[in-house]
C-alpha cells in the first residue's frame, strides 16, 4: 500500500504510462506499505523506475556484447579504455553524449553485467532529470564493475519488498572453473516475472537460471537462484536536485521524455522476439 506522509489522499493518478501504472499497481497491491513525501515523490518514483526498465529494454537492443573485464571493448571517441578494462569518461565530451553512446553505438561496446546495470541506471537518471543536471553531478565518470558515483546514493532493498526497476542478483553457487564469468548474473526486475541481464536478455527469471545451471561444475545437483541481494537508487535524493530552484522543474516534468514502455524486446530460446507484455496483474 502507499502512504503520504504529507497527509494527501492516496487516489490513483490519471493519465499513467502503462509501465507506470503496472509499478503503481504492484505497490498498491503489496502487503508492504511505500511512504512517499507527497504525490510528487511518487510520481517521481514512479517515472524513474519506468525509465530503468526502458534503458534495460534500449541496452538489450543497442548491439553492446557481453564480455569479461579483460575483453571490454568502447568507443575511444567518448571513453578511454584501462589496462584493468575500465571505461574512463574523456575530459572533452559530456557524462549524458557518453553514456547515450553506449545505445547508439552499441556495436563498438562490450562488458560484463554488473557494468550494464551502472549504464542502465545512468541512463534512467539521464531521461528523468535531463542532461544538464545529469552532467553537473556526474561529471567524472568510470564504467566499470559496480564502481559508480556516489550521486546514485545506491541502497539494498528487502527483498520481500522488490519492485519493478529493482536490480537483483541470480547466484550461481557451483559455477564451473571453466565459465567463471557464470558466477552470478546482475538484472533488473522488469515486472510480470521478467529480468533484463546484459548478455541474456529480457527473458523470465527461469530462463537464466536455466542459462546458469548450463555453466555449473558437472554433476552439480545445486542450482542457480535469485538471491536476496537487492538494490536501488536513491530517488528521494535525486528528487531534491530537479526541485532546485535553479533546475528547470516544470520544463523536464511538462516534455517526459518518449517512453516506448509496453514494447519488451524478449528471447525465447534461441530467437528474439517484440512483443507487449500484460501490464497489469
Amino acid at each position: 500500500m502507499i502512504v503520504f506522509m504529507d497527509g494527501s489522499p492516496v487516489s490513483p493518478p490519471v493519465g499513467l504510462p502503462p509501465v507506470e501504472r503496472m509499478i503503481l499497481d504492484t505497490m498498491s497491491a503489496s502487503p508492504t506499505v511505500f511512504r512517499f513525501a507527497s504525490p510528487t515523490s511518487l510520481l517521481f518514483e514512479l517515472r524513474m523506475r519506468a525509465n530503468i526498465l526502458h534503458s534495460s529494454n534500449a541496452l538489450a537492443s543497442s548491439g553492446a556484447r557481453f564480455s569479461t573485464f579483460a575483453q571490454s571493448t568502447c568507443n575511444p571517441q567518448f571513453w578511454t579504455r584501462t589496462p584493468k578494462g575500465a571505461f574512463e569518461l574523456r575530459p572533452d565530451v559530456s557524462p549524458a553524449d557518453a553514456i547515450r553512446d553506449i545505445y547508439q553505438n552499441g556495436n563498438l561496446y562490450s562488458f560484463e553485467c554488473a557494468t550494464a546495470m551502472v549504464i542502465v541506471l545512468y541512463r534512467a537518471i539521464i531521461e528523468t532529470v535531463g542532461d544538464a543536471i545529469f552532467n553537473d553531478r556526474f561529471a567524472n565518470l568510470t564504467l566499470y564493475d559496480w564502481n559508480y558515483d556516489r550521486d546514485l546514493n545506491l541502497r539494498r532493498i528487502d527483498p520481500a519488498n522488490v519492485l519493478p526497476g529493482d536490480v537483483v542478483y541470480f547466484n550461481n553457487p557451483d559455477v564451473s572453473p571453466l565459465t567463471p564469468w557464470w558466477i552470478g548474473e546482475n538484472a533488473v526486475d522488469m515486472g510480470n516475472g521478467y529480468y533484463f541481464g546484459h548478455g541474456v536478455g529480457v527473458v523470465p527469471g527461469d530462463e537464466i537460471i536455466r542459462a546458469l545451471n548450463r555453466n555449473r561444475i558437472p554433476g552439480s545437483t545445486v542450482s542457480a537462484s535469485l538471491s536476496d541481494n537487492v538494490i536501488a537508487p536513491g530517488y528521494h535524493i535525486m528528487e531534491s536536485w530537479v526541485n532546485n530552484p535553479s533546475a528547470n522543474y516544470e520544463a523536464i516534468w511538462s516534455n517526459p521524455f518518449p517512453l516506448r514502455q509496453s514494447l519488451m524486446t524478449v528471447r525465447v530460446g534461441e530467437s528474439t522476439e517484440h512483443r507487449y507484455l500484460p501490464v497489469s496483474f
